[in-house]
């Protein structure tokens, strides 16, 4: 399975976003700006997640984006299905039931193991993704990201935002 990348800007802007003070925004031109990616290519998936949800748009000459909730409220389950879409990873065609070993119908009486094996891989993933929300990422990121990046990164967060 390979998620699109655009997954990974939207956890990144996610995250950005999540440090905006009440009644700021960043527009998707800083943010994409911020994080060295096409802005037009990143406009279209900061519209996916205002779409469903996860952040809000601002319009108007001082507008942006910010957060819809709290980062703890929102998972990254959330943000991965605004995006990729919320159905299912892998998809059983019943293959098992075409070719020369193919039998009666009435003979295939148990689910396809390779099917069931895959559903419980990808109802696991869901899970773990659906209990992390932005505010433990942003935990995991504060110990992880360096002080100088930190420092670069609040010089340019105090010009950037509106």
């Amino acid at each position: 399975m390979q998620l699109g990348e655009g997954v990974e800007w939207a956890l990144h802007c996610c995250s950005v976003l999540a440090l905006v003070p009440a009644g700021r925004t960043l527009s998707a031109a800083r943010l994409a700006e911020f994080h060295g990616v096409p802005g037009a290519y990143l406009a279209k998936h900061l519209q996916a997640l205002a779409q469903a949800g996860v952040i809000h748009s601002v319009p108007g000459r001082k507008g942006g984006y910010r957060l819809a909730r709290p980062a703890a409220d929102i998972t990254l389950l959330e943000v991965i299905d605004a995006l990729e879409g919320g159905g299912p990873v892998f998809r059983c065609t019943e293959i098992r039931r075409r070719g020369p070993a193919r039998v009666a119908a009435s003979e295939y009486r148990n689910p396809c193991a390779i099917d069931r094996a895959m559903q419980r891989a990808e109802e696991a993933w869901r899970a773990e993704l659906g209990r992390m929300t932005l505010g433990d990422l942003l935990q995991e990121l504060s110990v992880s990201v360096s002080p100088v990046a930190i420092r670069k990164t609040a010089t340019w967060f105090e010009e950037a935002m509106r």
